[in-house]
């Protein structure tokens, strides 16, 4: 008699879907995880990898998989996401969602089945997250229009609302110890 297989619960995956969603990026306006990082989920070294995508590059075409500019890869440096220049001989590679849902067919382990099911959640989170952003955006502007017109005491808080909803106006202060002469 055949068995059923379970679905894992989030609390059953590998790795947290929080601890994914900090290892999604966006770079040329696409969320990507990076060679690096795919690796460690996997718990497989990057060059392994790299060398199974490789071998089945039919697989990974340039809207699945893309390697980063050496500029790109000097701002992600800079943003301490990757290792620093010297530790780094190659431009590292970005996986997006369907990347990523391609390398469980390249890996074919059971962690790497139960990580992309991790990441796979990770990006739908994200995704529903920017839906309801929207949607927030959409309700604030049509109780604007309805309200904000007639009650400067409104304008107040409409403007306070979108100041919140917006990203920071200046980047993050970088954190650590500067060497030398930096």
């Amino acid at each position: 008699m055949p068995t059923k297989k379970t679905v894992p619960t989030t609390a059953q995956l590998p790795v947290p879907v929080e601890v994914i969603e900090r290892k999604i990026y966006l770079i040329r306006e696409q969320k990507v995880m990076l060679d690096a990082d795919l690796a460690e989920l996997y718990q497989v070294e990057a060059r392994a990898l790299l060398q199974a995508v490789k071998r089945n590059s039919d697989r990974f075409p340039e809207d699945f998989m893309f390697q980063l500019s050496a500029e790109e890869a000097e701002a992600m440096r800079s943003q301490f996401v990757i290792a620093s220049k010297r530790n780094i001989r190659f431009r590292p590679y970005a996986f997006t969602e369907q990347g990523v849902a391609m390398l469980s067919s390249v890996l074919r382990s059971a962690r790497a089945v139960q990580v992309n099911i991790a990441i796979m959640r990770a990006f739908v989170k994200l995704r529903e997250m920017l839906l309801s952003n929207e949607d927030l955006n959409r309700k604030l502007s049509a109780l604007e229009r309805k309200f904000g017109e007639h009650d400067e005491n409104f304008k107040v808080v409409f403007a306070a609302l979108r100041k919140l909803m917006s990203p920071p106006d200046k980047p993050r202060r970088r954190i650590g110890f500067k060497a030398g002469g930096e």
